[in-house]
């Protein structure tokens, strides 16, 4: 239906004639017959005081689908920042009665947890701010630094607070409903070996070799790490260079070797490898994680204009092979960008 039939037909249903709606809407009753015979359309700045005063949504106005409104609510979050108190609580409980459509529940349960992860991160970016000012006041005390461990992801010296375990029991879950599923393995494994459980995430390798996969090369890729875990670096070492020269050509396998190289503090060969596995990407659009490793890199070294260079690409990439204009994660790389010129 036109917007001018909707706002026609809630009129009716209101019981308000057209001058009573201008007069609400503080415009002349011309206004609102023009938009009711397609002659002209509200300003959108008009459309939230419209839907206020027929107890609506602004979506409930254009009679959106429900598939449309919930592509308008995952645009918004990936555009917007931060959302209005009144918009987050209207697609939270929008996104909880499609819980019950099972057509939609799989897409609307990512949704909601994309929509409270949305305001946590920008909550996240408030605490980042104010906890810094916080401790740069008085650095000796505690009281932010805790905040700010969990708003940036800091690590924690304390073992019973830095340990993956809750994260490893919920994977070995996931594992043990589903073991034909190879994703699950990744991240059970990743977390097993971030705690230096080398001999639980052999075992949990053994069950995903014995997988259909779709990237075998990753068993010599856990391998290695299983050794490093062990401080085992010339047997890891070993593994990852035989890969390579066996798949030298291979992005994935370059990636996984620059993800090694780089735990292990050996910049010149991490740089190699993401340079490489980001040139040998037969994928369009590529991802931009080579290249953010190799900004990383640089700027670990202190050559803050490599680093912005690398940034460089990365909004040339965003912004030509994803196509973004105003996204937040090409915002976002342009902020991250202007704070390493900023070091040079």
């Amino acid at each position: 239906m036109e917007l001018g039939k909707k706002i026609k037909q809630l009129r009716f249903k209101a019981g308000l004639t057209q001058e009573q709606l201008a007069e609400k809407l503080g415009i002349g009753a011309q206004s609102v017959s023009k938009w009711e015979n397609s002659v002209a359309m509200p300003d959108i700045t008009t459309l939230p005081l419209i839907a206020e005063i027929f107890g609506v949504t602004i979506d409930d106005l254009f009679d959106l689908t429900q598939e449309q409104r919930l592509n308008r609510i995952e645009n918004r979050m990936d555009v917007e920042e931060e959302l209005p108190q009144d918009v987050f609580w209207e697609y939270e409980e929008f996104l909880k009665t499609q819980l019950s459509n099972e057509q939609n529940k799989k897409r609307a349960t990512d949704l909601i947890a994309y929509l409270y992860w949305h305001r946590m991160y920008s909550y996240a970016q408030k605490v980042r701010h104010w906890a810094k000012d916080a401790i740069r006041m008085a650095p000796e005390e505690k009281s932010c630094q805790w905040m700010l461990n969990m708003a940036e992801g800091h690590t924690c010296w304390d073992w019973n607070m830095a340990n993956h375990t809750r994260a490893i029991d919920f994977y070995r879950e996931l594992v043990d409903q589903d073991p034909n599923s190879w994703s699950p393995y990744l991240y059970l494994m990743d977390n097993l070996l971030a705690d230096h459980r080398a001999d639980e995430a052999e075992e949990y390798l053994k069950r995903f070799s014995a997988l259909n996969q779709r990237k075998p090369f990753l068993n010599e890729v856990y391998k290695a790490h299983i050794a490093l875990a062990r401080f085992d670096a010339p047997t890891a070492d070993s593994i990852i260079e035989n890969m390579l020269s066996s798949n030298a050509e291979d992005s994935g396998v370059l990636f996984e070797a620059a993800q090694y190289f780089a735990k292990k503090c050996d910049w010149d060969k991490a740089l190699d490898c993401y340079e490489r596995s980001f040139e040998c990407d037969p994928a369009r659009p590529r991802f931009q994680d080579a290249l953010m490793g190799i900004s990383d890199i640089w700027a670990i070294r202190g050559n803050y204009k490599k680093a912005a260079e690398a940034y460089d690409r990365i909004v040339d990439l965003l912004e030509n092979e994803w196509g973004l204009t105003e996204e937040v994660e090409l915002k976002h790389a342009k902020d991250i960008r202007a704070s390493l010129l900023a070091k040079v």
